[in-house]
């Protein structure tokens, strides 16, 4: 079970780090984003961090439990 979290929060904090790079890009990029564009890149990063936090946690949890 802890292999398959530390692999899901591997890849959640991949996935916060390409959506981070991705809307810096946009922003950095000549065209300008709407506020709705720049909102919804915020909001992905937001939820792969949560995502993240919460494998932390629950790994944090189970290491916890073992003793």
């Amino acid at each position: 079970m802890n292999i398959f979290l530390v692999m899901l929060l591997a890849a959640a904090m991949a996935a916060t780090v390409y959506v981070l790079i991705r809307g810096i890009m946009a922003m950095a990029g000549g065209k300008p984003l709407s506020s709705e564009q720049q909102q919804q890149w915020m909001r992905r990063r937001v939820q792969f961090q949560a995502i993240a936090i919460l494998v932390v946690i629950i790994l944090l949890a189970a290491g916890m439990s073992r003793g």
